[in-house]
């Protein structure tokens, strides 16, 4: 940050306003100037001791205190900051694409950070119906949707053996199977039992065996190879597997089949359409919710952006499932989450300025009702 306003000419004499995006569930108690946002947990697969249940806006503040000589990057001025906005990714997508485009009232980030929000009436929050005159943002935490065990019906064995195995067990259910960072995952837990059962590649399993080691990018790739999703029951001599036989080395799979490549092509399809779908019923769900006659649902994500087929999937089921009267679009907002942020942070801090240079004019016109 300090770099960025020595970049930018911006005077060190002043606080730096900061809308401060943070992914991860808080409990925040208050809109004030001085924000106090606690971490309940995390999520996504981070961890890190003594955080949790800590102000993250102290600890940001506290760590801008402490930078010293000793630091191993030079540093330049040291910086004040003032968070004016504190923002969850969803958050910052939403404000992102409804500076764009006004009729954004949904953000589920996509498909790699699992977390949703809309915008809902007043009359929609009874809590606060006295005090909110318009709208306000409702955020779903729908990734911890099924931790109650709601979801367990679709719940395989699969998902079960990546949840026992991730940072947080029993916890953000939904996310881990929709969101990019699992699905790779799932699909190497469930392509190592295929192979142990003899099923692929000769009975061995190679660097199947070693987690994490099948990147959710090996989808996006495979997905790329020629007619994978169209018709994987079709004429198999005239599909290519390029990229697949190319993943397949790199995992230590020296002999391998077009069964094996279609199988695997197959699997990867399957967990895809699943995540879409599920994905696509919450946005669907969201867009009923809100019920305006056009709905643009802004979403950011690596497998959104990057895969070849999981954006007409998850749009074909939206379409099935919304109410028949309803329309929506998708947009697409890359680095959504930062550039929301930054609007949000740069309208509280024209609001507050404004109320100061009210305050200020008021003595200033009673003086001067007083000379009348």
């Amino acid at each position: 940050m300090a770099r960025f306003m020595e970049e930018q000419g911006i005077p060190f004499s002043r606080k730096l306003p900061l809308g401060f995006t943070f992914s991860f569930p808080c409990q925040q108690e208050g809109l004030t100037r001085d924000f106090s946002a606690k971490l309940i947990r995390w999520t996504k697969g981070f961890k890190a001791s003594g955080c949790e249940g800590v102000d993250v806006c102290k600890m940001l503040k506290d760590a801008c205190n402490r930078r010293s000589e000793s630091y191993t990057i030079p540093l330049v001025q040291d910086i004040e900051i003032d968070v004016v906005a504190l923002l969850n990714d969803t958050v910052g997508t939403l404000m992102a694409c409804a500076f764009k485009e006004n009729t954004c009232q949904a953000s589920p980030i996509g498909v790699d950070v699992e977390d949703s929000f809309f915008i809902s009436d007043s009359d929609d929050v009874s809590q606060w119906k006295s005090i909110i005159l318009f709208q306000m943002i409702m955020n779903t935490e729908w990734g911890a949707f099924g931790d109650d065990g709601a979801l367990r019906f679709i719940h395989t064995k699969y998902d079960r053996e990546v949840d026992k195995s991730s940072v947080n067990p029993g916890k953000q259910i939904f996310e881990k199977m929709i969101s990019g960072m699992y699905l790779g995952e799932l699909a190497r837990v469930a392509l190592k039992e295929m192979a142990q059962q003899g099923l692929l590649f000769g009975g061995q399993t190679g660097l199947l065996e070693e987690r994490g080691r099948f990147s959710t990018r090996f989808m996006s790739d495979i997905g790329s190879d020629q007619d994978l999703y169209s018709d994987l029951a079709g004429d198999e001599e005239k599909k290519t597997f390029q990229n697949t036989e190319k993943i397949l080395g790199e995992l230590g799979f020296n002999k391998i089949t077009r069964a094996d490549c279609a199988n695997v092509a197959y699997v990867c399809n399957i967990i895809t359409t699943r995540a879409a779908h599920l994905l696509a019923a919450g946005i669907a769900t969201l867009i009923n919710r809100v019920e305006r006659p056009l709905v643009t649902v802004g979403i950011d994500g690596s497998v959104y952006r990057f895969h070849p087929v999981f954006p007409q999937l998850l749009d074909d089921k939206i379409a099935e499932l919304i109410d028949e009267n309803l329309r929506y679009k998708l947009m697409l907002s890359e680095d959504g989450s930062g550039i929301g942020a930054a609007v949000v942070a740069a309208v509280a801090n024209r609001i507050q300025s404004d109320r100061t240079d009210q305050k200020e004019e008021e003595p200033q016109q009673e003086n001067q009702n007083e000379n009348d």
